[in-house]
């Protein structure tokens, strides 16, 4: 398997040389040159297989030879040893729980997958690997935990000062060892152009070996595939399920979309988006226009230009009406979602987050108009994470899981930087 850029003026690369570069030397995201097709009779079987061996079989093509296969057994064990279990909530929503993991958010896959490669490829390096990695909430924390550590690794994290929650902000400002975090006063999408400038800066690639662990980089964004494969093993419905995917960056249901053109069933897919609604207003009216970010109480999805939408666009061509038969979107706003959370506890006694609520909401509307299909939305952080939200509209106390509980007393360590590239390069420059 090789990847080419999407700008299409550079060399195509194998899997090993795209997830250490991050983005391709023209700029581009990288795309596998073909969407492997699973084998035949694996759908049909699915419940047969284990987590482990699935995950591996749906890797091991877009990994192709650059790690052996007994490695790569290991790195999927590593990276999915938690639980992705789907809770009924109605008699048609089922929720896809992708919160069980070490940060409490679905982002943990894709980084737990992505720091076990760089690990390996970087074994016998005689250089330190830059990771330089923007967040809107919970990419911070999955990449700090799932690099914490890592020899010849040094990650550095922009994330937007008050925009984050406070989990979420302690989560990646309280890890040392080779992780620091960037407290840039501005927001997500000020992170990302940082980010994405100091990629294309002489200077800054002529001094360090930079690579990107959000999820334009191909290793933190095909291993979000297997989140639907394990969902479709528990589906026990004979039709396939819409799928509703709370959206941002658009690297988890871009995800979603390659699993199924592999071959997984899914009869809809729904991108449920907040106030930011560039990708919404282009499925209705044909016109993509990027926006400047809306701060809403699903942060993590605050996201005016979606980095990733270029590559679904890349899978239907180009061509809207494909795009359409397959995509619907939903912008949500905060009113609607504070609401959802609130009726769903009450009728439902099920508690979430607000990423999920917009998923919810979004799924319920369509399931409403289409009375014959069933759905899975994706939760994908847990409710603690987001506590003044949900107090509010429940008016329970979220209990603190075991997991995060040594965060409590915690103390944030982070470098306060203006919302400008120069800041960065300077910064960089000196350390």
């Amino acid at each position: 398997m090789l990847y080419y850029s999407l700008n299409h003026n550079s060399p195509k690369v194998t899997f090993a040389e795209a997830a250490v570069r991050g983005q391709a030397p023209d700029k581009g995201l990288y795309f596998p040159e073909y969407i492997p097709q699973l084998p035949t009779d694996l759908i049909k079987n699915i419940r047969s297989y284990s987590k482990e061996e699935l995950g591996f079989i749906v890797m091991k093509p877009y990994v192709g030879e650059s790690i052996p296969d007994d490695v790569l057994r290991q790195i999927v064990a590593e990276t999915i040893n938690f639980d992705f279990p789907l809770v009924k909530v109605t008699e048609d929503i089922y929720s896809l729980e992708l919160f069980h993991g070490p940060t409490l958010a679905f982002k943990d896959v894709g980084a737990r997958f992505m720091s076990r490669c760089l690990g390996y490829f970087n074994r016998h390096a005689y250089h330190h690997t830059t990771v330089l990695v923007a967040t809107s909430g919970d990419t911070g924390g999955a990449v700090a935990n799932g690099f914490l550590g890592v020899d010849g690794v040094e990650v550095i994290i922009l994330y937007p000062s008050g925009k984050v929650s406070p989990i979420q902000e302690l989560q990646l400002t309280t890890c040392g060892q080779n992780i620091t975090a960037l407290e840039v006063q501005g927001n997500f999408d000020d992170c990302q152009a940082i980010v994405k400038q100091a990629f294309m800066d002489a200077d800054l690639t002529g001094k360090l070996s930079l690579t990107s662990a959000n999820s334009i980089n191909v290793a933190r964004w095909l291993p979000q595939q297997l989140y639907y494969f394990f969902a479709y093993q528990q589906w026990h419905l004979e039709q396939p399920p819409v799928i509703c995917v709370p959206s941002g960056n658009f690297g988890n249901i871009c995800a979603g979309l390659v699993a199924h053109l592999s071959g997984l069933p899914v009869k809809h897919f729904i991108a449920a988006c907040n106030a930011n609604d560039a990708v919404p207003e282009f499925l209705k009216t044909g016109n993509y226009q990027s926006k400047q970010a809306v701060a809403t109480i699903s942060n993590a999805m605050d996201v005016g230009n979606p980095s990733n939408f270029v590559r679904i666009l890349e899978m239907f061509n180009n061509e809207l009406p494909a795009l359409q038969n397959v995509l619907s979107s939903y912008s949500i706003d905060d009113v609607t979602t504070a609401a959802t959370i609130k009726n769903v506890y009450e009728q439902h006694n099920y508690m979430l987050d607000p990423h999920g609520a917009v998923a919810y909401y979004a799924l319920n509307d369509y399931l409403q108009q289409h009375t014959s299909d069933n759905g899975i939305f994706l939760e994908t952080a847990h409710p603690v994470k987001f506590p003044d939200t949900v107090e509010e509209a429940t008016h329970t106390k979220i209990p603190f899981p075991e997991s995060v509980q040594y965060l409590q007393g915690k103390e944030k360590k982070s470098i306060v930087m203006p919302a400008s590239f120069e800041a960065l390069k300077e910064w960089l420059m000196k350390r």
